[in-house]
């Protein structure tokens, strides 16, 4: 038989068998795009620059935001009307214009106490008119000039005391020299205390209508209450009617007694 049709392994030299091959390795995993992205985004790899660029960004992003928000505050400005603009601006003018006389005042009487021939009559002077004017504040004495009347009438009983109290302090911001609500003198430390249709001032119950009697400019009291979204648009939403009237002679006559301090004493001699 010819060897060349039954062939048979050849052997190594020395006899050693021959080593079988090794079996082929398993075909690679196919990575995905995804997977590919995932690996290439984290972990993070930040250098020193791109870092400082992202915290820039973060303070830019947080300015802008705070910067819209605090445009958004502007938002009942930006609707209102042309002339409710323009009633706002001139209160604020007469607000700067009462400044400005109230300083012109006070330099007029340093003026005349430095330039006065008989400066101790002068000084008693000024001192009774502060004394009055300091009454007036502090409701001992009564008060009589121009200014409004404010009547708010509650027939659904939801004016609440908060909301008075607001009035009293627009009233005050405008240049209110004296107030009186219901017959009660309203000074520094009046206070407004219960419910809706339950409302007291200083510990007394009021009931509507409410009627704020106001010493001060009219042309400048009237407008603080009708500004958009202040006194008068807050009454109306809780289905109230405000009424105001401006008069040339208003009398506050509610009184307050003269309380004498428990600690305080004069340090003068």
């Amino acid at each position: 038989m010819n060897n060349d049709e039954n062939p048979r392994s050849e052997q190594p030299e020395g006899g050693a068998s021959a080593v079988p091959d090794a079996p082929a390795p398993p075909p690679a995993t196919e990575v995905s795009g995804r997977q590919r992205l995932k690996a290439g985004l984290w972990p993070p790899r930040l250098s020193r620059a791109q870092l400082i660029v992202a915290v820039l960004l973060f303070g830019l992003g947080l300015g802008l935001a705070i910067q819209v928000r605090s445009t958004s505050d502007d938002s009942a400005l930006r609707g209102a009307r042309q002339e409710d603009l323009v009633r706002i601006l001139d209160e604020v003018d007469d607000r700067t214009q009462r400044l400005e006389d109230e300083k012109q005042r006070l330099d007029d009487q340093r003026t005349e106490l430095e330039t006065s021939s008989d400066q101790a009559e002068e000084a008693r002077k000024q001192t009774l008119e502060k004394e009055r004017q300091l009454g007036i504040l502090a409701g001992t004495v009564a008060a009589q000039g121009p200014g409004i009347t404010l009547t708010i009438t509650d027939p659904s009983g939801a004016v609440a005391p908060d909301m008075l109290l607001d009035a009293i302090q627009e009233l005050r911001a405008a240049g209110a020299e004296a107030i009186e609500v219901n017959g009660v003198r309203v000074v520094a430390n009046t206070y407004f205390s219960g419910d809706a249709g339950n409302v007291q001032v200083d510990g007394e119950k009021i009931e509507a209508p409410y009627e704020f009697t106001v010493i001060g400019k009219p042309q400048d009291l009237e407008p603080a209450l009708n500004i958009p979204g202040g006194v008068v648009q807050t009454l109306e939403k809780e289905q109230a009617t405000v009424l105001v009237e401006r008069s040339d002679d208003i009398v506050v006559g509610a009184l307050r007694p003269a309380q004498r301090p428990d600690y305080a004493r004069s340090s003068s001699p």
